[in-house]
């Protein structure tokens, strides 16, 4: 079961950041995301109270949850224990990725440099997070393909509906739909259509 985590966002092609001050029916973000084409859904521990959404979220049987910035073991532990498919750091993170390992779990590493993601990979990364991808665009995915032809790379960061596509084009195995799909004014009032809305037109743009 958790390896289908990575398998579902290959397919998809991308995955969902939410980062919001407060999530007030988690199921139901994870359900809209879902049924527009976004499956893979990544919370965040910049979110107060995020485990607790986790969990609440975790029986939506068409979503797959993750929890990014982790940042500690005790993070990483506490995220798998509130059942997290994925884990997704910032940046290295090598106790991070010693949990991850332990338990089987996906873990996508946030790199930037041809020597983090060699670190990434070396820790045991599934995917590799380039991020902030807004800084070099889409050709530095392309640049990153010529030493590593068989990484998942997945940009994060400044990713959105008018260039997810080249991202996609350049290399990138999945991209990272953030508050362009899921504003964090849209989650705190509940406005599922209108992520739902937003989220099937972001999955559009990526053909």
């Amino acid at each position: 079961m958790n390896a289908n985590a990575l398998d579902i966002i290959r397919t998809d092609r991308v995955l969902s950041v939410v980062r919001a001050a407060q999530i007030p029916d988690p199921a139901a973000l994870a359900d809209a995301l879902a049924r527009s084409g976004i499956r893979a859904l990544e919370l965040t521990f910049t979110t107060p109270g995020v485990l607790g959404y986790l969990r609440a979220a975790a029986a939506t049987e068409a979503a797959v949850l993750g929890v990014g910035t982790v940042l500690t073991a005790d993070q990483a532990e506490a995220a798998i224990d509130s059942g997290a498919r994925f884990l997704v750091t910032p940046g290295i993170r090598a106790e991070v990725a010693a949990i991850a390992t332990r338990h089987d779990i996906p873990l996508v590493m946030g790199a930037f440099t041809p020597s983090e993601v060699l670190t990434a990979l070396d820790l045991g990364a599934a995917a590799v997070k380039i991020f902030p991808a807004r800084a070099l665009g889409p050709g530095y995915l392309k640049d990153l393909r010529g030493p590593f032809p068989d990484v998942a790379l997945i940009p994060s960061g400044g990713v959105n509906a008018g260039n997810a596509a080249e991202f996609l084009a350049n290399g990138a195995v999945a991209v990272t739909a953030g508050t362009d799909v899921v504003s964090p004014s849209d989650v705190a009032a509940g406005r599922w259509s209108d992520i739902a809305t937003r989220a099937a037109s972001f999955v559009r743009s990526m053909n």
